[in-house]
């Protein structure tokens, strides 16, 4: 596999242009990709952001060091050095390039500051610290740097840049196939659950539209001395009977705890304890709530000595009732407290539509 490394070259600019072209040089007759940053300008904070993601990307960073620190940035240090700093936070492998003090140098290529002459040489003694290589001349650097890249990236390959039809070999073939399938067993997943969401928002439509088209008339008394014709009549629809029981039903409730549910929304607490509303309109309104499968017998175990009946909401009920008190909720924080009616006008124009 033909990989290619992307080499950041970093130095003061215009005082080693040629040494950084002869590097430049050696990067690419290696058959590698150099970077080099001398097209932008210092002190531009967005430029150094360029600058950063370039370093992050790169696989081996190269700095050649002069007799000048260089620009610098708004905190005081060289933007080389900023640079320099960066790569190793970045981890990125780092080669030095110092000139030889005893080399011959023009004198209009060197500070003469001497704040200037006290940075270079801490930023000497930083590059220094580790393994670096003095130059003389631009011609002594371009050896020095083909040598030393293919010795660093023998004993330190980096992740590189490979063309796509090298990388991808059998493995990768197989992986991709396998994928491919996966995605494909995933697509067809997903599409139906896609149609099971679609067939139980339908069939949650059409129970709430049974529910509203079907009253119901209720009786509740206030003590069992209370004969029941004398008891208070209530006309209401499936659904506020359903929306009065569904909260006890989400757990589960017996036939005796529905009948107190209904009564206490209906009648307020002024209701008989014991049996407050008929058990055969009781036991009518579960058979309709079965039919329209919005509940169920409960499973969990009771004592034999329990003799009620306990239910529970379905899958459908469930549904039914996260809907319509969504809605609800949604409702209030538009309007201020409504009547039931209005209310359940409301849901019935949106469960049903």
């Amino acid at each position: 596999m033909n990989k290619k490394y992307q080499v950041f070259i970093s130095s003061t600019y215009e005082d080693l242009k040629e040494e950084r072209d002869q590097a430049i040089k050696a990067v690419l007759e290696m058959g590698h990709i150099p970077v080099g940053m001398e097209m932008f300008s210092a002190g531009d904070e967005e430029q150094w952001q360029i600058i950063a993601r370039q370093i992050e990307a790169t696989d081996y960073y190269v700095v050649i060091v002069g007799h000048r620190y260089g620009s610098e940035t708004d905190e005081g240090i060289s933007y080389t050095e900023k640079e320099y700093d960066y790569a190793k936070e970045c981890g990125v492998p780092t080669l030095g390039f110092v000139i030889d003090n005893k080399a011959p140098w023009p004198h209009d290529k060197t500070d003469n500051d001497s704040v200037k002459k006290g940075k270079l040489d801490v930023f000497k003694a930083k590059v220094k610290s580790k393994p670096i290589h003095f130059w003389s001349n631009k011609e002594d650097l371009h050896g020095k740097v083909s040598i030393s890249l293919i010795k660093t990236m023998n004993a330190n390959p980096r992740v590189g840049w490979t063309r796509s039809d090298e990388a991808i070999g059998p493995e990768v073939t197989k992986e991709i196939s396998r994928l491919s399938a996966e995605n494909a067993h995933l697509r067809r997943d997903i599409e139906k659950l896609k149609k099971a969401k679609n067939s139980q928002e339908n069939k949650v439509k059409e129970v709430a539209r049974i529910m509203f088209g079907n009253k119901r008339s209720l009786r509740v008394r206030e003590s069992t001395a209370t004969p029941w014709e004398d008891s208070h009549e209530y006309i209401n629809t499936l659904f506020s009977i359903f929306r009065y029981i569904a909260p006890n039903l989400i757990n589960e409730s017996s036939n005796s705890s529905i009948a107190i549910d209904i009564a206490f929304n209906l009648h307020g607490n002024k209701y008989s304890q014991e049996t407050p509303i008929p058990t055969n309109m009781i036991s009518g309104l579960i058979t309709d709530f079965v039919a329209l499968e919005v509940i169920e017998p409960s499973k969990k175990k009771h004592t034999v000595s329990d003799k009620e009946k306990y239910w529970t909401l379905t899958i459908l009920g469930k549904e039914l009732i996260k809907k319509s008190k969504r809605i609800e909720l949604e409702s209030n924080l538009n309007s201020g407290e409504d009547e039931q009616e209005t209310k359940d006008d409301n849901s019935k124009k949106d469960l049903v539509k």
